[in-house]
């Protein structure tokens, strides 16, 4: 794709595309994805898209997305006229249409004929770590989104082909937890080698398995709620409450929680509501945004 005579953001969409699929297509077989927030389609297919490039991975083929209306120029390139547009690239070039391969069975069908005719690269340790890259990526973005459910079928697929990757088994973890299935997201954590335990990548999963441990049982959260209702100066039962806000999904309100209890008195049994909002950001991850807003709170109330 050149570059010549075009403007400062369509040099950057080109690089950007270079970097995220024409150089994994190098040696990998790219399943390439134009899609879009508002098409209905796309989200119905988007989970067979990464089912099976989760299963084919260690056969060389990684999932790319395009969202057309970030990337609009890319999407001229390749003149897509309506999504879901999906191809098939390898070393740069299209080698399928599979835009109409809209189950398992025909996307299997269609990636085995091209995989016994292209020269794809796949077995070695460093190509299963190319191949893992963006299914960590993916089960990441799913997990941030909301979707545990999903975020733990393919961080489950990706501890499957790479068992001693550490950071697919911590979004498994975490993955779980966030889908309300922490006895499974312990267990995961218990059976792990304990060399593999001990790679910081699983903190962030440690963190949220020790917060999770505070989930309510049904109906205790209202008899929480009303206690630190009652006691608005109890600071043991608004940390209770708080605690149980998150172990119960809602986020948002532990967090205001936490910071009304570090502004009425950030020094109180040695800074738990500061600490326990730290240990909040370190489960969900520094990198994910409402982590990033919160912060910029809890420092407004910290330094004014």
């Amino acid at each position: 794709m050149a570059t010549l005579g075009l403007n400062l953001d369509e040099q950057k969409a080109v690089d950007r595309f270079r970097q995220n699929v024409v150089e994994p297509s190098m040696t990998s077989l790219v399943i390439l994805d134009f899609w879009a927030e508002w098409c209905g389609p796309c989200k119905a297919l988007t989970p067979v898209l990464e089912k099976v490039s989760a299963e084919y991975a260690d056969r060389g083929v990684v999932l790319a997305k395009i969202n057309v209306d970030e990337e609009a120029f890319i999407a001229a390139q390749f003149q897509v006229r309506s999504i879901p547009t999906v191809y098939a690239l390898f070393q740069g070039q299209p080698v399928a249409d599979l835009t109409p391969a809209r189950t398992e069975s025909q996307l299997k069908d269609i990636l085995d004929q091209l995989l016994a005719k292209l020269p794809i690269q796949a077995g070695t340790a460093n190509q299963a770590a190319q191949d893992i890259a963006p299914l960590l990526t993916m089960g990441e973005d799913v997990l941030i989104g909301g979707d545990g459910e999903r975020a733990a079928g393919i961080f489950s697929r990706i501890v499957e082909i790479a068992p001693d990757n550490a950071a697919a088994h911590a979004g498994l973890i975490r993955a779980l937890i966030a889908g309300r299935r922490t006895d499974e997201a312990q267990e995961v954590l218990d059976a792990l080698d304990p060399k593999l335990a001990a790679d910081p990548a699983l903190a962030q999963a440690r963190s949220a398995l020790a917060l999770a441990a505070d989930a309510p049982a049904a109906g205790e959260i209202e008899g929480l709620r009303a206690a630190a209702a009652e006691r608005p100066a109890d600071m043991d039962a608004q940390l209770a409450y708080a605690n149980a806000l998150f172990a119960g999904g809602d986020r948002d309100a532990a967090a205001d929680k936490l910071l009304a209890m570090i502004a009425a008195d950030r020094d109180w049994n040695d800074g738990a509501a500061r600490a326990r909002l730290l240990q909040i950001f370190e489960a969900i991850g520094l990198e994910d945004p409402w982590v990033a807003a919160t912060r910029r709170k809890l420092s407004t109330v910290l330094f004014g």
